[in-house]
């Protein structure tokens, strides 16, 4: 068991454009990250994780990037930037930045350059290809829809991009892109920042030749072009990555890397590796995924999402490291997504987060998890920002016939946009976020789901967040503790026991909206006076049979002593 501080962190992102603004534009900043590090310190968390605040014309909200060394200016300037890493050092709150290298902006000067002279330094920096106009290299489809091959006149050739068209991928395997890239890493690391989460880090070697592809399945998930995936020197570029820069510090990192297997991630993580100390794997979050791919509007199935969970808990147990979460800047809302955000929506929500809090692995709160914020369902596809909603929508009314409200309905319960909605501070107009017009429609559901109506609520949703971070600085079994599913073939009951030396920690989770019976298991050495640690119901004794609530959690601290 290898103790790390970044094991037993919580982390919080912020998605700075959505979280608070300070000068009435519309758009969160810098200074209004500041004006809240007060409530982060007071809900307990470790770490501050933020979206990219790197200058970018925001085709992708931020995740093209055309410089790195340079604040965005709608968010401030590198001394507001300064300013926040010193509040936030002064409370014990470590920083951690998005890295996008897989691809950057088109109006990147490298790529300015790139594209405009076939023999200078930087053409190389990305992967171009002659070909004809009218016919692409291959048929490789970008993940947000159409071609990844960009036709560009300037040179009668064609670009690389697995995005948009706007965000061209570098070409990893020019050692100049890397030293490139390592020295800006070093840059930020030595301004005192405290880690890195790497967007989709996974992407940075394609498959030599870039070859034609078939669809692969990998697991609960379709992958469009394998050959762009865990490519054949990607493991090469994180050791180097990890030798160049990254030893040098003590650091927090985690790598985005979707349609990963728990091979790979292992290879990754794992303590004698030398790459990253932890990932994100997206199979939870596909779990309801059909002959539609993400764009689905059937409910997910408990059993499905055990069986994922369990797999990752059980494949990286003492060989790697997991992260945890519900949330971020790309899904939709959890509680309206596996809980009930009405008639249970605090019950609900509370239960979630115990049950993903109580798991083996590095626990991340997206902005507003914390106080039950839910989805949002605006009325027409101009209320939607997000470039892949919208060209999701194109295509299914546009190309597949379907009608604009049945559009809508497949874009409402999975859009990017349910995430960016303005942070609910409180009940005034726009939620307390801008005194301007906000950029993105706030939620209406602000006038009562709302941090201010929260925070001095001991039975509130931030309250129970604030518990739940502050028992795993209490309880060393919640941080490392081994893992066994309860129960897997239960379609209502989401059950589990950590085990850390003699201790024992029983987590029973009520995933509907039923009352369910419940035994506890006589055969799990649960030894010793239960200790109840969290509820979300007032349970006033211990009882070996329970009739649960609906949307009920119990954890129960089994202290392994002989009574």
């Amino acid at each position: 068991m290898v103790k790390k501080w970044w094991k037993e962190s919580v982390v919080y992102q912020v998605y700075p454009r959505s979280f608070m603004d300070s000068n009435g534009d519309g758009i969160g900043d810098l200074e209004g990250i500041i004006s809240k590090l007060d409530y982060l310190e007071e809900l307990g968390i470790d770490v501050l994780w933020l979206s990219p605040i790197y200058k970018s014309p925001n085709v992708d909200n931020g995740y093209d990037i055309s410089d790195y060394q340079e604040i965005m200016e709608e968010f401030g300037a590198m001394k507001d930037f300064d300013n926040l890493l010193e509040n936030a050092h002064k409370r014990g709150l470590k920083v951690i930045l998005d890295l996008v290298v897989n691809h950057t902006s088109d109006k990147h000067p490298w790529f300015v350059d790139s594209r405009s002279n076939k023999d200078g330094k930087y053409r190389d920096y990305y992967k171009w290809r002659k070909g004809d106009e009218d016919e692409p290299l291959n048929k490789w489809e970008s993940y947000f829809g159409g071609s990844v091959w960009q036709y560009d006149g300037r040179t009668d050739s064609y670009y690389l991009h697995l995005f948009a068209k706007e965000q061209p991928d570098l070409n990893w395997d020019n050692q100049c892109v890397r030293n490139d890239v390592y020295q800006m890493m070093t840059w930020w690391l030595d301004k005192g920042i405290d880690g890195f989460r790497m967007d989709v880090i996974n992407f940075i070697s394609k498959a030599e030749g870039l070859p034609e592809g078939k669809t692969a399945v990998n697991s609960a998930y379709t992958i469009k072009e394998p050959f762009t995936v865990c490519g054949p020197n990607m493991h090469r570029y994180l050791k180097e990555m990890n030798e160049r820069v990254l030893s040098k510090y003590d650091i927090m990192t985690v790598g985005e890397t979707p349609f990963i297997t728990v091979d790979e991630a292992v290879k990754i993580t794992g303590h004698d590796e030398n790459e990253l100390n932890m990932i994100f794997q997206f199979e939870h979050m596909d779990v309801e995924n059909n002959e539609n791919g993400k764009w689905s509007d059937q409910r997910f199935e408990l059993t499905k999402l055990k069986d994922i969970l369990s797999k990752w808990q059980y494949g990286l147990n003492n060989a790697g490291w997991n992260s945890l979460y519900w949330n971020n800047h790309d899904q939709p809302r959890v509680v309206s997504r596996f809980g009930d955000d009405t008639r249970y929506w605090k019950e609900s929500a509370k239960m979630l987060g115990t049950c993903l809090h109580m798991l083996k692995g590095t626990p991340y709160i997206y902005q507003g998890e914390e106080i039950g914020m839910t989805n949002v369902y605006l009325e027409n596809i101009e209320g939607y920002k997000d470039i892949e909603t919208i060209n999701a929508y194109k295509e299914f009314t546009e190309l597949g016939g379907l009608s604009k409200q049945a559009g809508l309905n497949r874009i409402h319960k999975r859009s990017r946009d349910n995430a960016r909605t303005p942070m609910q501070w409180n009940g005034s107009e726009h939620a307390g976020f801008t005194t301007g017009k906000p950029w993105f429609e706030v939620n209406p559901n602000h006038l009562w789901i709302n941090a201010e109506s929260q925070v001095g609520d001991k039975d509130s949703i931030f309250q129970y967040y604030k518990k739940l971070i502050r028992l795993r600085k209490e309880n060393e079994i919640i941080v490392y503790g081994d893992f066994k599913l309860l129960l897997p073939d239960s379609k209502e009951l989401f059950v589990y026991i950590r085990t850390l030396n003699n201790q024992r920690l029983l987590v029973i989770c009520n995933y509907s909206e039923n009352s369910i019976d419940f035994k506890i298991p006589e055969d799990e050495d649960l030894i010793g006076e239960p200790k109840l640690l969290i509820s979300n119901y007032i349970r006033d004794q211990y009882e070996t049979d329970i009739c649960l609530n609906p949307y009920e959690v119990l954890v129960y601290l089994f202290d392994g002593k002989v009574c």
